[in-house]
């Protein structure tokens, strides 16, 4: 923590350095007490009048760590009587962080170059776009296969309080990993714990993030045309689709979506499939191998959980889970994204 609060006190003293009226007069390095103090007092003149700002510094920029030290600083500048601002400083401090902060009045500096301080006449609002490496590697590891298949298993039922056994069952994941999917959670304020369980309080959060950072799933892409069309083409897949036994195919992409939210008809059919529900789709859509002019798609995806979170929406009409349909085509061009926010309006419209 040491060379942390060093990093915090230089990029706070180069920030207000960069402001003509303020003149540092002196800062304080808060010493270890029973009572908790901030970490940082900073005292200026700003204008020819005295301020000071008290800044807690977080090693933890995430959303639970930056409300805990928002409470702790307006308890302490209510407590005194003389011109206090708060601040919050840590390495990194989300989006979700910055607008706790402000929506607060609380002041923020972080050590990518993101700040916003408001007072005796001083605003300062600097905001950086790109995230640190950190960050997307923690985004993308919340977004991985089998962490991914937690976040399915709850996006279903988002109210519903999960202890770590039933879901670790439910989505067929280990305990270890529930458990930093649940971490990762509770620290970006998605998700919150009570006595009954773990539940999503902010689904709808969870699913901007994760569309963001969302990628074509891992798999090989085939390309085939088929003669059928229209009912034949849709009772072929059907009748593969809903047959018991083995081998494993679903609706994807714009065909899961044509049956879940109807949007846009497009030409082209797609689909998830295992090597043996390959076969069977192209022996009951008479598929013929093509580079271009496909209508049908089928992946093969390596992470098997997407054909198991499916929806059947009519009889043997099984298709990818709302969620993972509205990812799909949130890549799949502008065409798609309109379809996109279609779907996430009519199936996944959770309150914030």
């Amino acid at each position: 923590m040491k060379m942390l609060t060093i990093n915090a006190k230089e990029a706070l003293q180069d920030l207000l350095g960069k402001v003509p009226v303020i003149e540092i007069k002196s800062v304080k390095i808060s010493l270890p007490a029973k009572t908790w103090a901030p970490d940082l007092i900073v005292e200026i003149d700003a204008s020819g009048k005295s301020h000071f700002l008290a800044c807690d510094i977080k090693a933890n920029g995430q959303p639970r760590f930056v409300t805990a030290a928002i409470l702790q600083l307006r308890d302490y500048v209510s407590e005194r009587s003389t011109e206090i601002t708060p601040i919050v400083i840590a390495p990194y401090l989300s989006l979700a962080a910055r607008q706790a902060c402000r929506e607060k009045g609380v002041g923020y500096l972080d050590l990518e170059g993101n700040a916003w301080l408001s007072f005796d006449g001083v605003f300062i609002d600097h905001q950086v776009a790109e995230k640190p490496p950190s960050e997307n590697r923690g985004l993308k590891s919340l977004f991985k296969p089998k962490s991914a298949q937690i976040l399915r298993t709850m996006l279903r039922e988002p109210d519903h309080a999960w202890r770590v056994i039933e879901l670790s069952e439910a989505a067929n994941v280990s305990l270890g990993q529930v458990s930093n999917v649940r971490t990762a959670l509770l620290d970006r304020e998605w998700g919150q714990a009570t006595r009954d369980g773990f539940f999503l309080c902010d689904p709808q959060s969870l699913l901007d993030a994760w569309v963001q950072a969302y990628e074509a799933p891992s798999g090989e892409r085939k390309k085939f045309y088929t003669a059928l069309h229209g009912s034949s083409l849709e009772n072929a897949a059907r009748s593969v689709i809903g047959e018991k036994g083995y081998g494993r195919t679903v609706f994807s992409s714009f065909s899961a979506a044509q049956w879940l939210a109807p949007y846009a008809r497009v030409s082209t059919n797609y689909f998830y499939a295992d090597s043996e529900g390959l076969e069977k789709l192209i022996t009951a859509l008479q598929l013929v191998p093509v580079t271009k002019g496909e209508n049908v798609v089928i992946t093969l995806p390596k992470d098997e959980g997407l054909l198991l979170d499916v929806v059947e929406a009519a009889p043997d009409a099984i298709c990818t889970s709302p969620v993972q349909t509205y990812l799909d085509l949130s890549i799949a061009g502008e065409r798609a994204k309109e379809a996109a926010e279609y779907l996430r309006q009519e199936k996944l419209a959770w309150p914030r």
